[in-house]
Parts: C-alpha cells; sequence; structure tokens
C-alpha cells in the first residue's frame, strides 16, 4: 500500500526525526498546523499500513518509521518507471533531463554520477 500526499508528509518528519512523540511532529508542521486528531488519524492509517511503530511509555507513544525513506521512494519510482516510461529506466531519463529544465551544472553532475556507476559494472 502506498502513502496518500498528507501521510507522506507526516512519513517525511517521521524520517528526519528518527523518533518522535505527538508533541515533536506537530512542532514540526509549519503553520498553519493541523489538529492532534488528523494526525493520528494520519499515524493509525500509517501503522495498518506498515510504515510506522510506537513503543508506549505510559500514556505517551513515540513513534518511529518501519520502512527507510530511501526504500520507500525507490519502489515509487520504479512503479513510475514501469506504469509511464513503458518499463525503459533509459526512456525516464531521456524525459527527467529534458522536462526538468536542469542547469548545465546539473547536467554535468548527473553525467558524472552515471560515469561512476558505469565503472563499478
Amino acid at each position: 500500500m502506498s502513502l496518500s500526499k498528507s501521510e507522506e508528509e507526516l512519513m517525511n518528519i517521521i524520517w528526519k526525526q528518527r523518533k518522535a512523540f505527538m508533541k515533536d511532529l506537530l512542532d514540526a508542521y509549519p503553520e498553519p498546523k493541523p489538529a492532534t486528531t488528523t494526525v493520528a488519524t494520519l499515524l493509525k492509517r500509517m501503522i495498518d499500513k506498515g510504515y510506522v511503530a510506537y513503543k508506549s511509555f505510559g500514556r505517551s507513544r513515540e513513534y518511529y518509521p518501519l520502512v527507510k525513506k530511501q526504500d520507500y521512494f525507490s519502489k515509487h519510482v520504479k512503479g513510475l518507471i514501469k506504469n509511464f516510461f513503458e518499463d525503459s529506466p533509459s526512456q525516464f531519463a531521456s524525459f527527467f533531463t529534458k522536462e526538468t529544465n536542469l542547469s548545465k551544472e546539473e547536467l554535468e553532475s548527473l553525467r558524472t554520477l552515471i560515469d561512476d556507476q558505469i565503472k563499478r559494472k
């Protein structure tokens, strides 16, 4: 199961903080902050989906991620390539480099990354 946009926003906060109580999560949101009940509902859904767990400390809960950020986004990029680019990473790379208006420096940086990966193969 994937996360909704609101759940992804909260998940990013949890990934950044690694462990957090409800107050920490609410403090990390930009204004206007969501209601505590909204965050609690999102957390319940994310726990049910297997993305987050918690440890109880009396009446408080400390939440932590069960899924690594890199694993989550890697799965989504692979799905994007499969569903929109005929399962072709080169079509995705071509689209990405043409449509994102990258600077010359950013393109050169990508070239370096690609060259490094080629050397490792």
